[in-house]
């Protein structure tokens, strides 16, 4: 199994210029993925741009959106900027998107927010289009540069509703499911997202990926990453928010007892997500997990 990292984006404490060495030192280490998340009514910078910026200082490991909300953006910008990203990190990049369930997200990027899963599934084939060199008229050029992966980046879908699932056997290479690492949840996903993929008679497996939430430190460090992932929640309430401060791991071994865990039902990659902004906090997940 794999072990990616979150760029700790989405934490209001964090430096911009601690993002470059973060992609940086994760290029460096055994990380397989380097992964930018996506709000825009929130402190989180722009995963797009995140991942432009990291492709400038990496070689290696891969760059992927960890999700990105598809339908507050244009569907040819965002399959553009895709393929550039695909160029200038030679064929590094995996597309991790939803439909997003947050309406201040949609207020901030002024798109509709009801009709946005009929809108998703119209993007994702514009954007095939788009990859694939179409043209929209008679007289016009292909958009974009030429993606290096060949029919454009990989597509992981995310999102909780059972809609979100059943696309990955339409429309994806397959899933993301959130929620920390809980163990029950990443099981009735992964046998849903196999139901779809086989109901389409899709030849291998879908990829598999599992987010997981992390901090580790001292006391202070600990509480304040706890402040942050609380803060990060506060829009689902008090109580969820407080609970999703507690399902932060916060030592190494309770870390490598939740990857085997998630090894175990068949998850084929992990993002770690940081909770406290430290560079610090690069290096004693790969001490705890390698």
């Amino acid at each position: 199994m794999k072990i990616g990292l979150a760029l700790p984006a989405n934490i209001p404490a964090v430096v911009p210029t601690d993002l470059i060495e973060w992609a940086r030192r994760c290029d460096s280490a055994p990380f397989s993925t380097l992964a930018a998340n996506d709000r825009l009514a929130y402190v989180t910078g722009d995963p797009l741009a995140l991942l432009a910026m990291s492709a400038g200082v990496t070689s290696r490991v891969r760059l992927m959106t960890s999700i990105l909300i598809a339908p507050i953006r244009n569907a040819g910008v965002l399959a553009t900027q895709a393929a550039t990203i695909d160029s200038l990190s030679n064929g590094r990049l995996t597309l991790g998107l939803a439909v997003g369930g947050r309406e201040d997200d949609f207020l901030v990027g002024q798109a509709p927010f009801h009709n946005r899963g009929k809108r998703f599934d119209e993007m994702l084939l514009h954007m095939r289009r788009v990859w694939a060199g179409d043209t929209f008229t008679k007289n016009s050029h292909a958009a974009g540069p030429n993606v290096v992966q060949e029919g454009g980046p990989e597509i992981l879908l995310g999102g909780g509703s059972p809609a979100a699932i059943a696309r990955v056997g339409k429309s994806a290479d397959g899933f993301i499911v959130g929620g920390g690492g809980n163990l029950e949840r990443a099981t009735e996903v992964y046998k849903s997202v196999l139901e779809s993929w086989i109901e389409h008679e899709r030849f291998g497996k879908p990829r598999f990926l599992s987010g997981l939430s992390y901090a580790l430190g001292d006391d202070a460090t600990i509480q304040q990453a706890r402040s942050n992932q609380y803060d990060y929640y506060a829009w689902l309430g008090e109580k969820i928010a407080a609970d999703r401060a507690q399902t932060i791991l916060t030592t190494p071994a309770a870390i490598r007892e939740a990857l085997a865990s998630l090894e175990s039902i068949g998850v084929d990659e992990v993002i770690m997500q940081p909770t406290h902004p430290a560079v610090e906090q690069l290096d004693r997940a790969a001490v705890a997990v390698f």
